[in-house]
């Protein structure tokens, strides 16, 4: 599995590829937007470790530009003290965060749990999820409306298995982040919020939800087939 590091600090850089690789993970690296741009979007790459703060192409620009052609996980690294900072880096596709200052060994934590969650299921295959014109598709991985796949970022997937699991059970957010980032997950209380908000725009009608709904007062829930 190749991890591509994105950082223009070369001690950052240096040491999480000397931890990653200790971990078992080929490492491929790049000092500056323009060149880690290459490097995600080529077919090796398994995950992205991408700081925000890079040269020549900002890390956010990298984010949107490897989501226009790929679902491959992206761990974003940002000193930025904003939450706005992180919730946009979560909006555009980033999969998960983590802030600086960090442990080399939390980084490479998050690189497996995200790949963990991004791996394909090995038992039987369920039967796909239909709700109205969604379908979820758990063995796939994959998720259609009308008939047409919807590119979904590993996370945004992993929400909606989640949801499609248990159609019409209200998970709260904290169910939501154990269940679809893993125990332990340290991310703003927005998290969640951001992801089904860039689910629905994929999956729904503006303005009009009809699958991903709010349950009030708790969290979200997953239409049943027969509200539809």
């Amino acid at each position: 599995m190749k991890v591509v590091v994105i950082e223009d600090d070369a001690v950052v850089a240096d040491t999480l590829a000397l931890y990653l690789e200790r971990a078992g993970f080929d490492v491929a690296s790049a000092d500056n937007g323009q060149d880690g741009l290459a490097l995600a979007t080529s077919p090796e790459a398994g995950l992205v470790v991408l700081d925000l703060m890079i040269p020549r192409v900002s890390g956010l620009d990298v984010c949107r530009r490897v989501r226009a052609v790929s679902t491959v996980p992206i761990l974003m690294l940002t000193a930025r003290a904003s939450e706005d900072d992180r919730v946009t880096g979560l909006q555009i596709g980033a999969d998960d965060y983590v802030a600086k200052p960090f442990s080399p060994r939390e980084v490479v934590a998050r690189v497996q749990a995200l790949l963990r969650r991004s791996a394909p299921a090995t038992a039987a295959p369920p039967p796909p999820v239909v709700v109205g014109d969604l379908e979820i598709d758990l063995w796939a991985r994959e998720a259609r409306v009308r008939g047409v796949a919807v590119t979904l970022t590993p996370t945004e997937f992993r929400i909606l298995e989640t949801l499609g699991r248990a159609p019409g059970r209200a998970f709260t957010r904290d169910e939501l982040v154990e269940r679809a980032m893993g125990p332990g997950f340290a991310g703003l209380d927005r998290t969640i919020d951001v992801h089904i908000t860039n689910l629905r725009k994929k999956l729904e009608p503006p303005g009009r939800p009809r699958y991903l709904l709010t349950a009030r007062g708790v969290g979200y829930r997953l239409a049943r087939p027969t509200d539809r």
